[in-house]
């Protein structure tokens, strides 16, 4: 009999991946997703319940009719410059729709959970290596959300035996391999598909966010994952629930920071093509450096982000790029 795991947020990009590897590893990943941001086409490999987590019942529901083994949660509003202007929506959203969702989790006697957090916990600790153990010091309602549903789960799990992991991860990029499912947001706001958008003639030109960061050369400084070795780390995380073992955080990273500008001369290097750009002032709520210190994972889930270099990530987003997009 199938394993199935509840995907909150499996329509979008982060977890329309993790479905892919869930499938391929055995498990049946069943997507709960409202489809505001997250696209139905990018549902391939396991069944879609169309639920809004601000309503208890479609959560109840879905769980009643899947009984999955556990929960990987990935649903939350993720725009760090719209959280900055609207914080209410971010903490009313992201909050309350994480409350729902765990509460209606242990009602159902489902005692495995997966957290999808973000490095935007720490805020702007410049120079420091972020791993398990940094304080958390979040600069934007983005980043105060995510670390507010931390402690709910952290909550849950000592009151309810709710066996957990988070992931704190960093920035997201590529796509998969195969091109079957790949990054596609609107507004669009990560910067490979930004600058690739822009390498195609998509728009005019790629906007680089300030010059004057104290970096090596001015521009912010971000350590980039690949969404395949990332959700990998998911269903090895999933895996050691299963197993039995305890609840843990680990931060998902590569350690080494790029530069906005190294990024696009490495885009140059894969497409072969010049990147059009303009500059603008720096963005409110960004942080001049974010790099992680990922040992743990490696050392404990026995991860290995093999695909996070910037060749991979770029040219597995350059050959999604060429294809049609997914379609409302």
């Amino acid at each position: 009999m199938a394993k199935n795991v509840l995907v909150t947020g499996g329509a979008g990009y982060i977890g329309a991946h993790a479905c892919k590897v869930l499938a391929a590893a055995g498990f049946t990943p069943v997507t709960f997703d409202n489809l505001t941001t997250g696209w139905a086409e990018a549902v391939k490999y396991g069944p879609l319940v169309q639920g809004d987590l601000m309503n208890r019942a479609d959560i109840d529901a879905a769980l009643a009719e899947y009984q999955p083994v556990a929960v990987m949660h990935f649903a939350a509003l993720s725009l760090v410059g719209e959280s900055m202007k609207d914080p209410g929506y971010y903490w009313r959203v992201n909050v309350n729709g994480a409350l729902n969702l765990l509460e209606a989790t242990v009602a159902a006697g489902i005692r495995n959970f997966v957290f999808s957090s973000t490095c935007a916990t720490y805020g702007d600790q410049d120079g420091v290596l972020l791993n398990e153990e940094t304080p958390q010091r979040p600069i934007n309602a983005y980043g105060g959300s995510k670390l507010a549903i931390e402690e709910m789960v952290r909550n849950f799990g000592a009151a309810y035996d709710l066996n957990h992991v988070i992931f704190r991860y960093f920035n997201v990029a590529g796509a998969d391999p195969d091109a079957e499912v790949g990054e596609q947001h609107t507004p669009e706001t990560h910067l490979i598909p930004l600058m690739l958008d822009a390498v195609a003639g998509k728009r005019d030109a790629l906007t680089v966010f300030g010059t004057d960061y104290p970096t090596r050369d001015g521009t912010c400084v971000r350590d980039y994952v690949h969404v395949m070795d990332l959700v990998d780390a998911h269903v090895l995380g999933l895996k050691w629930l299963l197993e039995g073992k305890e609840s843990r955080v680990f931060c998902l990273g590569t350690g080494n920071g790029f530069s906005v500008t190294e990024v696009i001369e490495a885009s140059r290097a894969v497409t072969n093509r010049d990147v059009p750009i303009v500059y603008g002032d720096r963005r409110p709520g960004d942080a001049v450096t974010l790099v992680s210190g990922s040992e743990a994972a490696i050392r404990d889930l026995g991860w290995q982000p093999d695909r996070s270099t910037l060749r991979d990530m770029i040219g597995d987003a350059w050959r999604w790029a060429q294809k049609p997009a997914f379609t409302k």
